[in-house]
């Protein structure tokens, strides 16, 4: 029978999607965003008027910053991370 560490980590193996070619980090990922604000100026004050979602701008690995293809994951993974960081 399994250990339940033994079966998390082969559960993780499967749903892990995204690995850095460089150096085979698997975990940790710097997911950089990019959103607009249109801004009215006002006198002294300044007012967003309109903003949009943050798109996934670029995913690096979090090790040795090597660009990954995003677009490649896995598309359960490339949804997850984006309703994480609030990305469209």
């Amino acid at each position: 029978m399994d250990s339940v560490a033994h079966v998390r980590a082969r559960e993780r193996s499967k749903s892990v999607a995204l690995t850095c070619p460089s150096c085979g980090n698997d975990q940790n990922f710097q997911v950089k965003t990019l959103q607009m604000h249109v801004v009215k100026l006002d006198d002294t004050r300044v007012e967003v008027t309109d903003e949009t979602r943050p798109a996934v701008f670029e995913v690096l690995c979090d090790e040795c910053e090597t660009a990954l293809n995003f677009d490649e994951a896995d598309d359960a993974l490339r949804r997850e991370v984006m309703l994480t960081v609030g990305a469209r």
